[in-house]
């Protein structure tokens, strides 16, 4: 463990990347938030649970260790919106999904906010492309797969209910198709619900690293929570979390195997 996050090193080409399971705050920001935001309501609960299959596949894994209300790491460092017209939490979020306020007084100024990218997000995305930079040059390409997942709804974001499974490629941008097509198929093997770039078309990490032609391939996969926890009392449900994981293995197993053969 870092300061800043957890990681595991595998010897296969995949990484998995976790930015949104973190549940720890910056100094001195808990004094300042709402009742409500110190629960982070927003957080991927589980998520780095879920994949705790992860070494029997040899990947590496990074997870975030900070809450995304310090900073969004699956946002750019520039702020820039991922998805134009649609309501964004931002960098450095004020406002939960639900649109709370999260600072009961003050609020993260510029200063705070350069600070906060410097401390926690830099040096994700350091390991993040360190680690992508280094299974490449060893197996020739590398697979990312980053993990998330979300209240199935948050009328807020979305109308209605989520699908179970949700994958983004970034319209196929971020992941050459042949893998694309492996990991929607393994998707539709399953007893979930799947979309393909639909609400969900992958985030800055996806889009960001994702980079068929130079031989790193990403995919984002946003789960449903209610697929393998209780989202009233957040409660983690083995069953459900044992069915769902054989699911997800099928699609990296699709995901790693379609790679070995393009």
């Amino acid at each position: 463990m870092t300061d800043t996050f957890f990681f595991e090193q595998g010897d296969s080409p995949l990484l998995i990347s976790i930015p949104h399971d973190g549940r720890d705050l910056a100094p001195g920001m808990a004094e300042r938030m709402s009742d409500e935001a110190r629960s982070l309501p927003d957080t991927d609960w589980h998520v780095r649970r879920l994949y705790e299959f992860a070494g029997q596949l040899d990947a590496s894994v990074l997870a975030a260790r900070f809450s995304r209300y310090v900073v969004d790491l699956n946002r750019p460092s520039s702020d820039d919106a991922l998805y134009a017209g649609q309501l964004s939490t931002g960098l450095c979020p004020s406002a939960t999904f639900a649109g709370a306020n999260i600072y009961a007084h003050g609020k993260c100024g510029d200063l705070e906010k350069q600070q906060r990218i410097r401390t926690y997000w830099q040096p994700y995305h350091d390991r993040l492309d360190a680690v992508l930079t280094r299974t490449r040059s060893r197996h020739g390409y590398a697979l990312l797969w980053d993990a998330h997942s979300i209240r199935s709804e948050v009328p807020a974001l979305f109308p209605g209910v989520l699908p179970d499974l949700s994958i983004g490629t970034h319209e196929g941008a971020s992941c050459d198709h042949r893998l694309q097509r492996a990991v929607y198929q393994a998707a539709r093997g399953s007893d979930y619900s799947v979309v393909l770039n639909g609400r969900f078309k992958g985030g800055h990490i996806t889009r960001h690293y994702g980079n068929p032609d130079e031989n790193i391939h990403a995919v984002q996969l946003e789960l449903a929570q209610h697929s393998y926890m209780d989202e009233q009392t957040l409660r983690y449900d083995e069953d459900a979390a044992a069915r769902l994981r054989v699911a997800i293995r099928a699609m990296l197993d699709a995901f790693m195997s379609s790679a070995r053969r393009a």
